[in-house]
């Protein structure tokens, strides 16, 4: 039978890269591993290690090196001239680097045994450097931009042995290899292969391109989902995989096959897309369909897209031949409900009637309020998993996050808050900065990695409660945007109310009872908020409040105000008032 990895046209050969150690000599390691130094795997870098180990970066065995990682950067190859757009690379912390030995253990969070390494290499890593080359911004709106800033400053890299993948429990039968996946594509019997790359739900029109993409290119369609790392405030996995499967198993044929990619986005843009035509080469693609702003991130500082809408086509055309796979490009599609069918853009009659839903439109107008899409946009099964997991707004959690200097009012505020929430049924969880010292972040001081620390734990424990449909109200100073953006990250879109408590700093310190300021001025404080260490104001936060000439209990009401006005409560007869 047709073997389609023999058909793909590669510099490699269609070979893939097997890291994997097996039998007497996994036995042997898995023992030396215990007497290793360790290197802790961030859930990133544990993915990267998975798509080394299995293949799907090929040519890559190992995370690069510094001659890589300079031409990655600078010229988008690898230093023997191969293509390769985004830098692989193992970033810890200057102290994590081991004093002495050859070898290192890579463990998870878990602190499960993945790999063992040799460490050969040990560079720099300088994150504006690689932003500004690789992702075209430093712009910490950009969400790999902003987690780069925070990553240790030196990259090892070396000899891999991996003696364990991550053990999933869910979708267990579409988790293939990419041997695997070729050898379920081979069984087809189709010379063509085209991937669908998505991180999102799919509706109607997603249906449309696929299958015109099949039929465009004469053979199997695979449908090639990212379950891995995607953008901060994605659909979570579960929930899009029950709907790709849904669709697979109703509305397409046996020439289509859905497989899941444990990869961790970059929402790199025009450098992704030749990435991810690359990693489904190695799955046993030759066409690859790219639409309108591939991978793209959205919206930077200014409001303008961090890419224009068919850069990631433009740089994939110049590097097809190398790649080894072909594009099958797609612009824009609407919907013409008169004629009951889906069409490009640009080839839509003149005049005709045109009907489409953005995301924010499905997010606010018709999940937030609990209505089901329209069957010309979504299939009804579709919708029904949707809703199922996304109940209307008022019924799902948020999180009021104050920020502002020693003194703002930030507690004051929030105590009239937490009563007001109350009236609307929110029984909502506080994480006063204050209290959360004594507890949960007992022993961290007051430096710029102590004080982010603090920030992250609450961020996770507040995640996990509005993840769970819960009210959060946060008090915390929370200096540092960088912090703030990296807390942002840890919620559902949409669900993190950034309230910035704008008071002038003279009037913090006329307010200070506990005299910190007046110590602060006279040096017996260092590092004091306001005095000899920076508060970076918000840019764009949901809710500012002024609080001179204003009482905190008007200001708790227009929090309340606000969470009416996009869903969050309900307003009922006598509420509100």
């Amino acid at each position: 039978m047709m073997n389609i990895s023999d058909l793909l046209i590669s510099p490699y050969g269609g070979k893939l890269v097997d890291l994997l150690v097996k039998g007497d000599e996994r036995a042997e390691l898995l023992k030396l591993a215990g007497t290793y130094p360790t290197v802790r795997l961030t859930p990133r870098q544990n993915h990267d290690l998975e798509l080394l180990a299995v293949g799907a970066f090929s040519p890559l065995d190992r995370f690069i090196g510094q001659e890589d990682y300079e031409t990655v950067l600078n010229d988008m190859r690898l230093a023997d001239g191969t293509v390769w757009p985004i830098p692989i690379t193992l970033n810890i912390n200057k102290e994590d680097l081991p004093e002495e030995g050859d070898w290192v253990t890579l463990r998870d969070v878990h602190n499960q045994i993945m790999a063992v390494m040799k460490l050969e290499e040990v560079f720099r890593f300088n994150w504006q450097e690689e932003a500004e080359k690789v992702y075209g911004t430093t712009d910490l709106k950009h969400p790999i931009v902003s987690e780069m800033a925070g990553w240790g400053e030196l990259c090892i890299s070396g000899e891999l042995k991996v003696l364990n993948l991550p053990v999933y429990d869910d979708f267990t039968e579409l988790r293939l290899t990419p041997a695997e996946t070729r050898a379920r594509l081979a069984e087809m019997g189709n010379a063509n292969v085209v991937a669908f790359q998505t991180r999102n739900p799919m509706h109607r029109v997603h249906e449309e391109l696929t299958k015109r993409a099949s039929k465009q290119v004469g053979g199997s369609l695979l449908i090639h989902p990212v379950v891995g790392m995607t953008k901060p405030g994605d659909v979570d996995h579960y929930t899009r995989v029950r709907i790709y499967k849904t669709l697979v198993e109703n509305y397409y044929d046996e020439n289509t096959l859905l497989a899941l990619l444990p990869l961790a986005m970059r929402m790199g843009g025009p450098r992704e897309a030749v990435w991810h035509a690359i990693i489904r080469r190695n799955y046993g693609a030759n066409h690859f369909i790219v639409g309108r702003d591939h991978a793209g991130p959205g919206k930077d500082s200014k409001g303008e897209p961090f890419y224009g809408p068919y850069d990631a086509q433009e740089l994939l055309t110049d590097v097809l031949d190398e790649v080894g796979v072909k594009m099958v490009p797609f612009e824009l599609m609407v919907y013409l409900p008169e004629e009951d069918r889906y069409e490009l853009a640009s080839q839509v009659p003149e005049g005709a009637k045109v009907a489409t839903i953005s995301g924010t439109q499905v997010r606010d107008d018709y999940l937030a309020k609990g209505i089901p899409l329209p069957e010309w946009f979504t299939r009804p099964e579709t919708a029904q998993i949707l809703l199922e997991a996304h109940p209307p707004r008022h019924k799902q959690g948020f999180c009021i996050w104050f920020t502002g200097l020693s003194g703002a009012g930030k507690s004051t505020i929030a105590k009239h808050l937490i009563n007001m929430l109350a009236e609307y049924g929110r029984n909502p969880t506080v994480l006063d900065g204050d209290v959360v010292r004594t507890h949960l972040s007992k022993g961290l001081g007051f430096s710029k990695e102590d004080r982010d620390t603090n920030i992250l734990r609450i961020s996770f424990v507040g995640g996990e409660i509005v993840r769970h449909h819960g009210t959060v109200v946060c008090a915390a100073i929370s200096p540092y945007r960088q912090a703030r953006r990296e807390a942002r990250k840890m919620f559902p879109e949409g669900h993190f109310i950034e309230v910035f408590v704008d008071t002038p700093l003279e009037v913090c310190e006329e307010r200070d009872i506990k005299g910190l300021y007046a110590m602060a001025r006279a040096g017996e404080i260092k590092g004091f908020t306001g005095i000899d260490d920076p508060y970076e104001a918000p840019l764009e936060p949901e809710i500012t409040l002024g609080t001179v000439g204003v009482t905190p209990k008007e200001n708790a009401r227009q929090i309340i105000n606000y969470l009416i006005k996009v869903g969050y409560l309900q307003e009922t007869n006598g509420n509100g008032k």
